[in-house]
């Protein structure tokens, strides 16, 4: 298991309207981890990997008879849940904050992503560089003519800021340089996917695996990002530039149904189910690779 010391660092596709609102009010109400109480472990977080969580919940429950219940309430809500101990597993599509990391949550990467930057399926526009991206979310680039596009003024579409695909593209893309206030802030990913499926100038971001949708007649393309194109493929040896780990978050060591939980979610059984979601499953080969590519891009030893 790839577990960090404390403080370290259905399918997929069908998931998108699931908000868990229910579980949230139950959770609110709740003092204490529902795992001590009756059997039933709580995971709460990103809706990125709740896709992840939903499906290994319902092999857990078939494997063991303990029930999961699965929400996604956002990778910050997810985490203070975990924190507050109403939640026994947050969900995150972020790392830890310094303050977080300050605190006995201790981190397990599940799972590999990349952020696929889309637009409408009619804009000519195929790619981007790192820097014309970060420029229009600044709000410094306004028209699709600027980067080889139509005279079309863009409509950039971002994450609200529970939002852990928000954060790590903030710091993967933005890199310091602030978003541009007048931006349509939207709550979830399939938000962003329709809007943008359906707005001619529209930009946005949303994880690679929810791109095509068996969901849905609507349709948007990713673009390539200083010219690697947005597949699983290039996350998985790592060139594709947006790319991030997903997590799950405990506090303290897992223990007892929630360690045989995760125990799961990262086993070879799951493997082809987490590829089927369209995410990456862990294994030594794509992390050798992700580790070389950043040691050639920072000019250091990857070992």
């Amino acid at each position: 298991m790839k577990r960090g010391a404390p403080g370290a660092s259905v399918t997929r596709r069908g998931a998108f309207a699931l908000a868990g609102v229910g579980l949230m009010a139950a959770l609110g109400l709740s003092g204490c981890s529902s795992s001590e109480d009756g059997g039933v472990l709580t995971v709460a977080g990103s809706t990125t990997v709740m896709p992840i969580a939903e499906m290994a919940a319902e092999q857990f429950e078939e494997e063991t008879g303990t029930k999961v219940l699965v929400s996604g309430l956002g990778s910050s809500a997810g985490i203070e849940a975990v924190q507050n101990g109403t939640a026994d597993i947050a969900t995150s599509s972020r790392g830890l904050t310094e303050a977080e990391a300050a605190t006995d949550l201790v981190t397990t990467v599940v799972a590999l992503d990349g952020i696929a930057v889309i637009v409408n399926d009619d804009n000519p526009v195929s790619g981007l560089t790192m820097d014309q991206l970060r420029s229009i979310y600044a709000g410094e680039t306004t028209n699709w003519s600027e980067v080889g596009g139509d005279d079309l003024q863009i409509l950039v579409v971002n994450r609200d800021e529970a939002s852990g695909t928000r954060e790590a593209f903030k710091k993967i893309v933005m890199d310091g340089t602030p978003f541009d206030r007048s931006a349509a802030v939207l709550p979830g990913t399939g938000q962003v996917r329709d809007v943008v499926s359906r707005t001619a100038g529209a930009i946005g971001y949303i994880s690679i695996g929810f791109v095509a949708s068996d969901f849905t007649s609507s349709t948007v393309k990713s673009l390539a990002i200083d010219g690697v194109a947005a597949t699983e493929e290039n996350v998985e040896n790592g060139t594709y530039p947006v790319s991030r780990d997903l997590y799950f978050f405990t506090k303290g060591d897992p223990s007892g149904k929630v360690e045989d939980y995760i125990e799961l979610v990262l086993s070879d059984e799951m493997s082809q189910t987490i590829r089927d979601a369209g995410y990456l499953p862990l294994s030594d080969a794509s992390y050798q690779a992700r580790a070389k590519a950043a040691g050639a891009e920072e000019g250091g030893d990857a070992s």
